[in-house]
């Protein structure tokens, strides 16, 4: 299965549904959270349990610090005897990993640019811009390059046979099928080759094959060209023309950047100050503290330099929005349980509430 083509379909679907394909990326996100629900009240319940057991989780690592060996038996009957699972807290995060892995790759790919990369939605002018780019005009009959340019083809083709048309015929290994033959020079055509044998047709079919209609991505400028490739011999070449690549700052991304960068922090910061425990060892606390300060800067540095397309920045500024307003709901639903379960145990154990107690009396002296 392409999981590409499957997360562009699921967009184009919402888009429809919902008149844009930038708040189609937002109800995806959505969607997906809410899938993630039940694991994310996990995490945070395991994040609470943690905080609580801190301190006799380093008790026993101070103890038994001398011996590693023991100290992790100890550990783990500690973990069995609480019914704690380390590892809880980390499944939220490793299952959107991939997520976001499938949606960068989506709006990043040649089928996405050409569909609907040149969408607007807010003050987002494009849906695959990155901080700054070489700019390209996709589909206006030329090409944007520059001396670095490389080239990709789309995954299928319309293949002119000297007796037939055929459609949507894959082509072998996409990314590599695109050749440049000789070099590039400014404002003169390029000129591009594509093997008989990228085409995934039988022997008798590719004798008969005169053209091929490719979709071709220039991979710097994220530009999409339809191309006609004409038989030349055993290969399919074309003279494509071009212009002077020009560099460009997204100053719409640079804004995105900087919110995911606050809605990141303030999600930590919630996260934060809901898991706070006055069981809590301080040297942890500070760690979490220094970590909420540091981390969200550091995602910002990274992002300036990796090209983050503006919809997959879409996509993480609603998750940190979206994770915020979980953060405290779940919070107020542990802490419910945590009264319920406290009350239980003071009815076991015989304790009766003051408060009660107190207003019984009341109740009484003024029925008298």
């Amino acid at each position: 299965m392409d999981f590409v083509v499957l997360t562009i379909e699921i967009l184009g679907k919402l888009a429809a549904i919902v008149g844009s394909y930038g708040m189609a990326i937002i109800i995806f996100t959505i969607i997906m959270r809410l899938c993630l629900w039940p694991i994310n009240v996990t995490q945070q319940r395991s994040m609470k349990n943690m905080q609580n057991l801190g301190p006799k989780m380093k008790m026993i690592q101070e103890k038994y610090k001398n011996n590693p060996q023991l100290m992790q038996q100890k550990m783990m009957e500690f973990y069995k005897e609480h019914n704690f699972n380390p590892m809880a807290g980390c499944l939220p995060m490793l299952i959107q990993i991939p997520v976001f892995i499938m949606l960068y790759s989506a709006l990043m790919s040649p089928q996405f640019i050409q569909m609907a990369g040149n969408t607007h939605f807010l003050f987002i002018n494009r849906l695959d811009s990155t901080i700054k780019s070489n700019a390209g005009v996709s589909l206006d009959g030329k090409f944007s390059v520059s001396k670095n340019a490389q080239f990709q083809s789309g995954k299928t083709a319309k293949v002119y046979l000297t007796d037939n048309v055929i459609d949507n015929v894959k082509i072998e290994k996409p990314q590599k099928a695109i050749v440049i033959q000789g070099d590039i020079t400014e404002n003169q055509p390029i000129d591009l080759k594509m093997g008989l044998d990228s085409l995934n047709l039988k022997f008798e079919q590719l004798n008969k094959v005169q053209k091929a209609e490719v979709s071709v991505m220039n991979i710097m400028t994220k530009e999409t060209e339809n191309v006609t490739f004409e038989r030349n011999g055993d290969i399919l070449t074309v003279s494509y023309p071009t212009v002077p690549v020009k560099e460009d700052v997204h100053w719409d991304v640079i804004l995105l950047v900087a919110l995911f960068g606050v809605t990141i922090w303030l999600s930590q910061k919630v996260m934060m100050a809901t898991t706070q425990s006055k069981n809590q060892d301080p040297t942890q606390a500070a760690m979490q503290k220094s970590m909420g300060r540091i981390m969200p800067i550091m995602i910002i540095i990274t992002f300036v330099f990796i090209p983050i397309p503006a919809g997959a920045l879409l996509y993480l500024v609603t998750s940190n929005i979206f994770q915020i307003a979980q953060t405290v709901i779940i919070n107020k639903q542990l802490l419910i349980e945590e009264n319920i379960k406290q009350k239980q145990k003071d009815e076991a154990a015989g304790i009766v509430d003051t408060k009660v107690i107190n207003a019984e009396v009341i109740e009484n002296k003024d029925k008298k």
